[in-house]
């Protein structure tokens, strides 16, 4: 993190513009808090990526809440939606700054790449540069250094790795970051992060949570029963609703140990790569302040 920081800092002074890449499913926790201060007056560009992932209409109002601060831009790195957009805007801030060359030696735009891990900023440079130029692989921490790449209109577009920070103020940021793929998931409690998705589907998701793994009322009443006759986390005055509903994923899918036990490391791993994908749906996990 360091390091990419201090690549970033580096090359500033060379760029003209930066673009800022975020997942659109997670527009608060998908934005490194740092970016603000390292590039501070720097013209810059937000991109709400993975948009085919995440929740249209809370989208709208992502886009209406940080075009006011930004030129804000809804993107698809991997189909190429919103390249056109972009591609038209970066234009018009090159046609800009050659304009204003008063010695009439006008060089092509400059722009950096910066984000989160696994935001899609390769696959979006790729698109850009109408190439495979670019490693790109659904987990963080796929590009290593710095890349220029020379698009086809002479631009040269600097792509830098994913970077987070040090400290997450709201074990929130954590959360959403790790359910998007922006933290490895080999340092986590996979069957607890699950169940936590599994929870805040339930309240902001529930209908497609409940389609995506056919379940009905009848499948949690019986996972209820089954759970407060075999085990004792039940308590009659609190039942944690998501485990129930985890457990009747569980036995909806057949994931079963030896000794009638459930998997819940493989239910969870199975909620968290299908949110991944979109197979559960278009979800955005956090809504704009008021």
């Amino acid at each position: 993190m360091k390091k990419t920081r201090e690549l970033i800092e580096k090359n500033l002074k060379l760029v003209d513009v930066v673009v800022e890449v975020c997942d659109a499913r997670i527009p608060i926790s998908g934005r490194n808090p740092l970016i603000d201060d390292i590039v501070k007056r720097k013209p810059r560009i937000l991109l709400l990526n993975k948009s085919d992932l995440a929740d249209e209409r809370r989208t709208r109002m992502w886009l209406s809440f940080y075009g006011k601060a930004f030129t804000t831009l809804v993107t698809n790195g991997m189909s190429g939606g919103g390249m056109r957009e972009l591609f038209a805007r970066l234009e018009v801030l090159q046609r800009e700054m050659q304009e204003a060359k008063a010695s009439g030696v006008a060089r092509n735009l400059r722009v950096m790449i910066v984000g989160i891990p696994n935001s899609g900023k390769s696959s979006l440079l790729n698109r850009l540069a109408k190439r495979r130029g670019a490693q790109v692989g659904d987990r963080p921490g796929v590009t290593r250094g710095k890349q220029w790449i020379t698009i086809e209109n002479g631009m040269q577009i600097l792509d830098t790795p994913g970077v987070l920070w040090p400290k997450f103020e709201d074990p929130r940021t954590g959360m959403n970051l790790a359910f998007c793929g922006s933290i490895r998931d080999e340092i986590l409690d996979v069957s607890e992060l699950g169940l936590e998705l599994i929870r805040i589907l339930e309240v902001q998701y529930r209908e497609p949570l409940f389609e995506r793994y056919g379940l009905s009322e009848e499948d949690l009443e019986k996972a209820r029963e089954a759970g407060m006759a075999m085990d004792d986390y039940y308590d009659e005055e609190f039942v944690d609703s998501a485990l129930v509903i985890m457990e009747a994923i569980a036995k909806k899918r057949g994931f079963i140990l030896p000794g009638r036990k459930l998997d819940y490391e493989r239910t969870a791993r199975t909620v968290l790569d299908e949110f991944r994908a979109g197979m559960i749906g278009r979800i955005t996990l956090e809504l704009p302040p008021k």
